[in-house]
């Protein structure tokens, strides 16, 4: 995306966590409909499954209900019961209420429904102290959930105590984050273990500087701010960032007192096992033809190639400050659009000024090629990981392999991303287009997202992403309003944003690096 105040338009498409648990319970406690108010909507054959992500003060959970019966059930409220002190917090994908140590969750407007075989989830966050046991008491219409058809709505269930244990996902233990490499098409980590970097974009690195909203959009980047990552299971997050703020060329804060608060963020992340992406996303140079998004020499924009005056130097300083930390990621440059400055008029000039840069048709400026971005970095003796980008703001790699920056290190990864409004947006494209990349080198999503503050398109991009193996960070980690699309949090806490957020959070819940 192009930033705050600075919103791609739709018109544009057509160019460590302390611990887990998750266990599938049955219950012994008798529950009867006759006198549970959940009792309303029919009793069905249910299985509930429970994560938690315990951070020793307070824990996330998400709980799923399946429906292992033979027919859908329209509208569900599950109840159970913790043994200590745990208090919510705030719930999503559900209403969420505690009355003493009971918890009852009713269906959102939206996910009432379960057909035959199929499922739901819905999470929330509690604090608590002391122990922090998991509940076996789950219920849900006012019948226990024993993966079997209740006798009848009014009859009391009560049914052995079992309690089986199902590994669903395995954080890795509290500590930094891991060193990354590639390995043919696989991001590795130095223990030669795959890794998956999974997590959100914390936007306003780019625009900080030259917008005078202060560095980083005055929001917070303490420890309680990770802490909200965190709870979400974010393990990787990308910063945009802006070359004349680093480079210390125009505005403020800039140059050095901009520099030490991206290593320090940085710093942070990694410290909490989080990756940080460093994203350059905003550019020096003059752009006014096609899809311009300012006329600014300065880095006011997303320009559609980057400078060959500036960008080297600003690549140089970076990997110079991170040199050695492979745990911390290059994505060299945000979205390339030469195709567009050149009104699509030749495809493979436009790969070619991707990858080598100079003089390129409808951009003013002599431009810094992918290969001379890959080049400044290893001159450095940085071995770090690099993203490079596609075509038509990064959604179209059908010709990225053949058009790759040679790396010496062998440590780069295609950089791909996907929203509603873009051309590539069905699975058959996907397959056709990103599983080809994705068959001989790492891809990572490096933005994913939908204009309409739902999470169907999102939903669709992330299972496949899933069923691939491929990395993804959806935008935007900061509280912009979900009425402007793509804005995943309503506050820095961590609270969702309904629906986008909420999806997006219940997601991450379930899935691992």
């Amino acid at each position: 995306m192009w930033g705050r105040a600075g919103k791609r338009p739709a018109a544009l498409a057509v160019a460590g966590l302390a611990a887990a648990a998750a266990c599938v319970v049955t219950s012994t406690t008798a529950v009867s409909a006759a006198n549970d108010p959940s009792a309303a909507a029919a009793a069905f054959a249910c299985k509930v499954t429970y994560s938690a992500n315990d951070w020793g003060s307070g824990f996330s959970v998400t709980v799923g209900i399946g429906n292992v019966g033979s027919s859908a059930v329209d509208g569900w409220t599950l109840t159970y019961s913790y043994a200590g002190n745990q208090t919510l917090q705030q719930g999503w994908s559900g209403t969420w209420t505690q009355s003493g140590k009971r918890v009852t969750v009713a269906n959102a407007s939206w996910n009432g429904a379960i057909p035959a075989g199929g499922s739901v989830s819905t999470g929330a966050n509690f604090s608590y102290s002391g122990t922090n046991t998991t509940p076996v008491d789950f219920a849900v219409n006012g019948a226990a959930c024993t993966g079997t058809p209740p006798t009848t709505a009014t009859t009391p269930i009560t049914k052995p105590t079992t309690t089986t244990p199902t590994t669903t996902t395995t954080p890795p233990p509290p500590g930094p984050a891991p060193a990354l490499h590639v390995s043919g098409n696989k991001l590795l980590t130095a223990a030669g273990k795959n890794y998956r970097l999974l997590g959100v974009n914390r936007s306003s690195g780019e625009f900080a500087c030259v917008q005078g909203k202060g560095m980083w959009d005055s929001g917070p980047v303490d420890q309680a701010s990770v802490d909200a990552m965190k709870a979400w299971n974010i393990h990787a997050v990308r910063i945009p960032l802006n070359e004349d703020c680093w480079l210390g060329l125009s505005g403020s804060p800039s140059g050095a007192t901009y520099q030490q608060a991206v290593k320090d963020y940085a710093k942070l992340l990694a410290a909490n096992g989080i990756n940080p992406i460093l994203d350059l996303h905003w550019t020096h140079g003059q752009y006014t033809g096609n899809s311009s998004a300012c006329t600014d020499v300065n880095a006011t924009c997303q320009k559609p190639m980057p400078d060959r005056q500036y960008t080297p130097t600003f690549w140089t300083q970076v990997a110079t400050a991170f040199k050695g930390d492979d745990a911390v990621v290059f994505d060299l440059f945000n979205e390339p659009y030469p195709d567009a400055a050149a009104n699509w008029s030749d495809a493979a000039a436009a790969w070619k000024c991707l990858r080598d840069g100079g003089t390129c048709t409808g951009i003013g400026y002599p431009v810094a090629g992918m290969q001379e971005l890959v080049d400044a970095v290893r001159a450095t003796g940085a071995t770090n990981v690099l993203m490079t980008a596609g075509l038509t703001w990064t959604n179209d790699l059908t010709q990225w392999l053949a058009y790759r920056p040679n790396d010496p290190a062998g440590n780069v990864v295609a950089s791909w991303h996907s929203y509603n409004f873009n051309a590539c947006v069905t699975v058959s494209c996907w397959d056709s287009q990103i599983g080809t990349v994705a068959a001989q080198v790492p891809v990572q999503a490096g933005e994913i997202g939908q204009n309409s503050c739902a999470h169907d398109y999102v939903d669709q991009v992330l299972a496949w992403l899933d069923a691939h193996s491929l990395g993804y960070t959806a935008w935007t980690w900061n509280p912009w309003g979900c009425s402007g699309g793509n804005v995943l949090i309503e506050d820095y806490a961590g609270t969702p944003t309904k629906t986008y957020g909420e999806g997006f959070r219940a997601h991450l819940l379930t899935v691992n690096p």
